[in-house]
Parts: C-alpha cells; sequence; structure tokens
C-alpha cells in the first residue's frame, strides 16, 4: 500500500528560527517553536507511513511588519524549500510562502516560484495582519494564482484581535480564523470568480463542514445568490485532516465534501507525533477504506505525485 502524502506538514529552518525569534516569535500560535531538520522529518514520516510531505512555512508566515524583510525571508524559504524537493525526489514538495499583506510582492514571488521554483502551490494564511482572504485587495494576486491554476494551502493565523487567556489560539481561534477566510472566499465569490485556483482548508475547514448551512443562509441573506450554489461554494474546497480525523470529526467532513476532495495532513511538527500516529490510527480503522484520503486525491490533485512511490 502506498504511504500518505502529507498536504500539511511545515518546515522551521534554523535561519527562520533565529529570525522570529530575533523578532519576539517563540511560540506562535500558543506552540513553542519545535525542533525541525530534514533528518527529523523523514525520520517522522518513515515512522509515520508518510510517503511524500508538502512542506510550509507556518503561521506567523513571514510578514512581521517590515516588508523588504518579508520578501528576502520568503525568497529564502521558498528556495531552502525547492533545494529539499530537488535533493529528495518523491519525499518532499513545497508550498510556497508569500509576502501578503504586501500584495505586489506576493504577486511577484507568487510567480517566481511557481514558475522558477516549480512549488507545487502556496499557502496562505487566512488573515495576514487583519486582511482577509476573499478581500478586493487581493484580487491582483488571486488573477496570478489562477493563470496558473494554482493550490493554495489556506492556514490560520492568530486573530486580529486579543487571544482570551488560558485558551492557546491553536486550540480554538484557529478554526475561526480558517471559517471566516472561507466564508470571506465564499461571500466575494472567489472560486467562480477564480475557477482554476484550488483552496484546501487546513483542519477539515474549521467549522465549515459542521456549520456550511448557517454560513451559507448568511451570505444568502446578504447576498440573494442561489442558496444551492453558495452551499456548493462550501463544499467545493478541499478539505485536510490535520488535528481533525477523529470518529466525530471525520464522518461530518466525509458528509459535507465533495467526493476527492478531503486529503491527508499530519501538521507536523507543531502537532507531535503522538498526536500525528493517535489520529493516523483512525485512519487506519479496517471498517472504512480511507485510502482516498491517504494519497490517491492528492494525486489527482498534484498530478506530478501520481507515480510517486506506488
Amino acid at each position: 500500500m502506498s504511504g500518505y502524502i502529507d498536504v500539511q506538514q511545515h518546515m522551521i529552518p534554523a535561519d527562520y528560527a533565529r529570525w522570529l525569534r530575533g523578532n519576539g516569535v517563540h511560540a506562535p500560535g500558543g506552540r513553542e517553536l519545535p525542533e525541525w531538520s530534514p533528518s527529523l522529518a523523514l525520520e517522522l514520516m518513515d515512522r509515520q507511513g508518510i510517503a511524500t510531505a508538502i512542506l510550509s512555512v507556518s503561521t506567523p508566515g513571514v510578514h512581521l511588519g517590515d516588508g523588504a524583510d518579508a520578501s528576502a525571508m520568503a525568497r529564502a524559504m521558498n528556495e531552502f524549500g525547492a533545494g529539499l524537493a530537488e535533493a529528495y525526489p518523491g519525499r518532499f514538495g513545497l508550498f510556497a510562502t508569500l509576502t501578503l499583506p504586501d500584495v505586489d510582492a506576493a504577486v511577484a514571488e507568487a510567480a517566481y516560484a511557481l514558475d522558477d521554483l516549480a512549488a507545487d502551490g502556496v499557502i496562505l494564511l487566512a488573515n495576514s495582519r487583519g486582511l482577509y482572504l476573499g478581500d478586493p485587495a487581493l484580487d491582483p494576486l488571486m488573477t496570478t494564482l489562477d493563470d496558473r491554476a494554482a493550490v493554495v494551502l489556506v492556514h490560520p493565523a492568530d486573530l486580529p484581535g486579543p487571544a482570551v487567556p488560558s485558551i492557546p489560539p491553536f486550540a480554538a481561534d484557529f478554526l475561526l480564523d480558517t471559517t471566516r477566510a472561507a466564508f470571506n472566499l465564499v461571500r466575494r465569490d472567489v472560486a467562480r470568480r477564480f475557477p482554476h485556483i484550488r483552496f484546501i482548508l487546513a483542519h477539515a475547514g474549521g467549522f465549515v463542514p459542521y456549520a456550511a448551512h448557517r454560513l451559507a443562509l448568511a451570505v444568502f441573506a446578504e447576498t440573494g445568490r442561489d442558496l444551492n450554489q453558495i452551499l456548493d461554494d462550501f463544499a467545493g474546497f478541499y478539505f485536510d485532516t490535520a488535528l481533525s480525523a477523529s470518529p466525530a470529526a471525520l464522518p461530518s467532513l466525509l458528509a459535507f465534501a465533495k467526493p476527492g476532495h478531503v486529503l491527508y495532513a499530519s501538521d507536523w511538527p507543531f502537532v507531535p507525533e503522538p498526536a500525528v500516529a493517535y489520529f493516523n490510527g483512525h485512519l487506519q480503522n479496517p471498517a472504512q477504506d480511507t485510502t482516498d484520503i491517504g494519497h490517491r486525491n492528492a494525486r489527482l490533485l498534484f498530478p506530478r505525485l501520481s507515480e510517486a512511490r506506488r
């Protein structure tokens, strides 16, 4: 049996970790920066049956307030990730990191990463310093991504407001952040205006599968668009299983998402290996065939992986 294709696994190169700490970022999302290296990633992957990991830079990304600094770090991370994909063919891929909310720089970096580095797609934070996906200001970037039929991993960030003491952002706020982005993408009709972009919502889409009809009614009340069309737009996202392949969440996700739109993800190293193994165990339930989630759906989304490690 082929191994998992992991669409949400993060890289934390040493230069990036030093840069974050130098800017006062020690626990993004409420989790201390974990140890990471390519060799540690490959060891984890072999233990957990992961054939290929598409690497990305997690929150807070690369824009911490200085646009020039963000552009330099984005370029460094993308070239580092592309180098790993080249050095370990079939084991690593890359979702390129961009510079939002600096849209012009993000357009330039997306074109470079997708055209010159052959990145598998890009990662975008649900909100970048308060600018949510779906905002019309991002239309130039959406055009660039649509022209290249890009795959976009939507990953949550800290909410643009104060966190609640004792509730780490990753536990609940991240789910709301992704849901807000999905709502805004549908409300602004992004999927229909830019039909070639494939969006993957991290962590099973936050609250989207559970609350889709409530969200759709809110879009309907504002826009008057056909309610079934709105629901179809919500179901048309791709969804990953990071922290979400549980007996409660997975059936809801599979009942809602379109066939072929659920993809395996580990969220390592921010999710420690015992938790990765815990959720993998639910995917290995002999009562259901999860082969499509594990790798077949990803092979259709990423044709270059169609022959990898069969």
